[in-house]
């Protein structure tokens, strides 16, 4: 079995412990299967547990690791997400991928996809969909046709990103944001729940309702 630990014991951390079972469910015998040892979480005490598994601690606990690990990063805060990933700096660590295993692709064949993803239950994802590193897909969403998505970006259930958009980095999409097609989102913007994407938006914005914009954060 390969060894696994997820990088956050709260309601997401949880949920991928639940999605690891039920991927490992899926696997044959003749398969290899993740062996979940715990969790890593700067925000609880070392030693503590819960329902899935025992906390092992934090940043420093992951640097000291003496041997080879995987592991998964389960915080849908993209500046986070960005922070652990920086500060990591224990070359045994690895980044897998995590999809679950009813995630439907239209075409595997045109499908690319970096590394320290998680895609989970019931996604839609169709030709010609490339995806860079450190993506949380949350339950439910539907990606386009000739669609890119970069780095650090976490959509939240029942997104919608429509055909030929470009997505870039540190991007939050709430629940039930719609993004019309042929769209760019770039870098650091926040989408709010079931709102709806129009144009291009601008770097670093928050957009509620029907794209208008709230604030700018500051540079």
């Amino acid at each position: 079995m390969k060894d696994i630990a997820i990088y956050g014991a709260g309601g997401m951390g949880r949920e991928v412990a639940c999605l690891i079972r039920i991927i490992n469910e899926s696997l044959s015998n003749d398969e290899e299967k993740w062996n979940l040892i715990g969790f890593f979480d700067d925000g609880k005490e070392k030693g503590t547990h819960n329902e899935y598994g025992v906390i092992l601690g934090g940043l420093s606990e992951l640097n000291a690791w003496s041997k080879p690990l995987n592991v998964v990063i389960a915080i849908a805060t993209p500046r986070i997400m960005r922070k652990i990933v920086a500060e990591t700096t224990n070359k045994l660590i690895n980044w897998p991928n995590i999809v679950s295993p009813d995630v439907v692709f239209l075409d595997k064949n045109n499908f690319s996809i970096g590394k320290g993803n998680i895609i989970c239950s019931r996604c839609f994802i169709s030709c010609n969909i490339k995806i860079g590193d450190y993506n949380i897909i949350n339950e439910y969403v539907t990606i386009g046709h000739d669609g890119t998505i970069g780095n650090f970006n976490a959509i939240m259930p029942a997104v919608r990103l429509s055909g030929e958009l470009t997505v870039g980095d540190g991007n939050f999409f709430g629940v039930s944001s719609v993004v019309l097609q042929q769209l760019k989102i770039g870098n650091d913007i926040t989408i709010g729940a079931n709102s709806t994407i129009l144009r291009n938006p601008q770097n670093g914005c928050t957009y509620v309702g029907i794209q208008r914009e709230i604030n700018k954060k500051e540079s």
